[in-house]
């Protein structure tokens, strides 16, 4: 595969993009120091499994965990019974507690299977405390989990579509602790930008400055910008309602190449440039090929002995390198038809990227995620 499939739809909404500088709202480029939301995490059972559940041989937490949740309820199980649970299954419940989120109100939650049941499809989560990193319960989780994905097995065949050991159940959780919040007790707000630029802070602090709003924005680095505010609530959020809204010209961004190593994905910005450089691109292969040839004696009564003789082969071939030329260019349109015309896949583009970097023909940062 060349690399035209892989930037022919980069090269479609490159076409749609304004040559110029964009402006951004305040709202998609920074976030406001505070407000976040916070990771909640829980252990339960998933019940009425239709024979798909934990094989409790193998894992003996589901047992144990079912034994005291009976317990609880008033049920004593005789020591020494060994319960043989299919429609049972221990998961692990993951959610996020949203900033400013208050008691009764409903949340999502995931559910995930930590044993080796089969299919949670079908089944019903019991209450289970979600509890935050000070180990403290902040929402209770319960209700039907649904699952995404289908399977199906017979006489030794099965398939099976997406996942089946895990689900998703929808508002199934209700926040029953609230966390402390500090919103509104002081007048200074602390936005920090996504990415790191300092240019980009002082555009942001010139914004809001010239907006008449009636605060003060100062850059202190190149994430974190301090604005002076009203004190109160009700006075930070109508100030920030109408700062987010405000337009910020983004101008010129760094020249970035981002390379995916796992998919061979590749993806530039429209800043990327290229200067002239001569590029060889060619493939070595190497076969082996290894073969077991058996000797045996012509007659029973040679008295001989039947032998095994490996027989290896080896094949080299090398493709093309010829030497091509690759003319300077600033524009992304002709960047992209320069490298394709190397006729490279993307994986062998990842190498000659590198190599260009290195040879100062690329203008741009590589990186490597």
């Amino acid at each position: 595969m060349r690399i035209a499939s892989f930037f022919s739809l980069m090269l479609a909404l490159v076409a749609f993009l304004p040559a110029s500088s964009q402006a951004d709202r305040i709202r998609d480029l920074v976030d406001i120091q505070g407000v976040r939301e916070n990771s909640l995490i829980g252990y339960g059972l998933v019940v009425g499994l239709d024979g798909s559940g934990d094989q409790t041989m193998q894992t003996p937490f589901t047992t144990q965990t079912l034994t005291n949740m009976l317990s609880q309820l008033g049920i004593t199980v005789p020591a020494g019974i060994n319960m043989q649970l299919k429609n049972v299954a221990a998961v692990m419940v993951t959610a996020k507690l949203p900033a400013f989120g208050r008691a009764g109100q409903a949340i999502d939650v995931v559910v995930s299977s930590m044993g080796n049941a089969k299919s949670l499809r079908g089944g019903t989560l019991l209450m289970t405390p979600l509890k935050g990193v000070d180990n403290q319960v902040y929402a209770l989780a319960q209700g039907n989990v649904l699952v995404g994905g289908a399977g199906a097995a017979a006489g030794g065949s099965s398939v099976q579509v997406n996942q089946l050991a895990g689900g998703r159940i929808t508002n199934g959780a209700v926040i029953e602790r609230e966390l402390p919040s500090t919103f509104g007790a002081s007048n200074l707000i602390m936005l920090q930008l996504k990415q790191d630029d300092f240019s980009m802070a002082q555009r942001v602090s010139d914004a809001i400055n010239r907006s008449g709003l009636g605060g003060s924005a100062t850059p202190v680095d190149s994430r974190t910008i301090q604005v002076i505010t009203p004190r109160g609530n009700s006075s930070q959020v109508r100030f920030l309602a109408d700062v987010q809204n405000l337009d910020v010209n983004i101008g010129v961004q760094d020249a970035k190449v981002i390379v995916n190593s796992r998919t061979g994905s590749v993806v530039m910005n429209r800043e990327v440039t290229l200067q002239s450089c001569a590029i060889a691109q060619g493939n070595l292969s190497v076969t082996i090929n290894q073969q077991n040839i058996v000797s045996q004696p012509n007659t029973p009564l040679a008295g001989g002995q039947t032998v095994v003789t490996p027989q290896t082969e080896i094949s080299l071939q090398q493709g093309g390198g010829a030497l091509q030329r690759v003319n300077a260019s600033a524009n992304l349109n002709n960047v992209v038809r320069a490298l394709n015309s190397l006729g490279a896949t993307p994986m062998e583009l990842m190498s000659i990227l590198q190599a260009m970097q290195s040879a100062g023909c690329l203008r741009a940062k590589l990186e490597i995620i």
